[in-house]
């Protein structure tokens, strides 16, 4: 490869004003077609993980209901950001819960199921839809970040509801099911109090630090 291709290559991948891939990857996630899809996928997906709890909420006190079904709700916080982005206005603390919480639930179901895979020796295609559904819940989270504007205010808020909702699962015995992961709840526990604690200190660094990368949402042409 020569000088001028890797100096050509560089300016594309690496421009200090977010040219080539970035500015593709950015037309896409703020173009209005694709905020609408993206607003039905996560509206469906929470709808289907509220039903994938049925049995969960059937067995579970009036008290407890509104903390047991974690990843749908955290679905849902984006999909009434997306909403608000779809209608030119922000939500900040919903900004904040979606990122913490869809960056948490996400990454926490794909090592549970990998984890679960782990201990029988066998993966269910169920398995694996919910492996990809909640990867991209992580990255969706990401990917959105610098279109946030919360504040440190209301980042506080979202790690008290996170770190309240690890309160209810491992302390008040609300955590989702895994039968197979029985064994292992004490160590899943410890484990997802401190995936809280990465979640939110990710947020900070996304969206309230400075010199982080922020994005304006004007592209909304079809």
């Amino acid at each position: 490869m020569t000088k001028k291709s890797r100096c050509l290559l560089a300016l594309f991948f690496e421009s200090e004003d977010d040219t080539g891939m970035k500015e593709v990857l950015y037309m896409w996630l703020t173009n209005r077609n694709f905020l609408i899809l993206l607003f039905i996928v996560n509206l469906a997906g929470s709808l289907y993980g509220y039903y994938w709890y049925e049995y969960q909420l059937m067995i579970t006190e009036p008290i407890f209901l509104l903390f047991v079904p974690d990843s749908p709700t955290a679905s849902l916080f984006f999909t009434i950001v997306i909403g608000f982005f779809l209608l030119g206005k922000r939500w900040k603390i919903m900004e904040a819960l979606a990122l913490v919480t869809l960056f948490k639930y996400g990454i926490w179901a794909v090592v549970m199921n990998l984890l679960t895979w782990q201990v029988t020796g066998t993966i269910s295609l169920q398995a694996w839809m919910l492996i990809f559904s909640h990867g991209a819940m992580a990255l969706q989270g990401i990917l959105y970040a610098p279109f946030y504007r919360f504040s440190w205010v209301h980042l506080l808020l979202a790690a008290i509801w996170t770190l309240h909702n690890d309160v209810i699962d491992y302390v008040f015995g609300q955590y989702p099911i895994y039968s197979r992961l029985e064994d292992f709840i004490m160590e899943i526990g410890y484990f997802t109090f401190w995936l809280s604690v990465i979640s939110i200190v990710l947020a900070y660094w996304l969206v309230i630090r400075k010199n982080r990368t922020k994005r304006e949402l004007v592209n909304y042409s079809s």
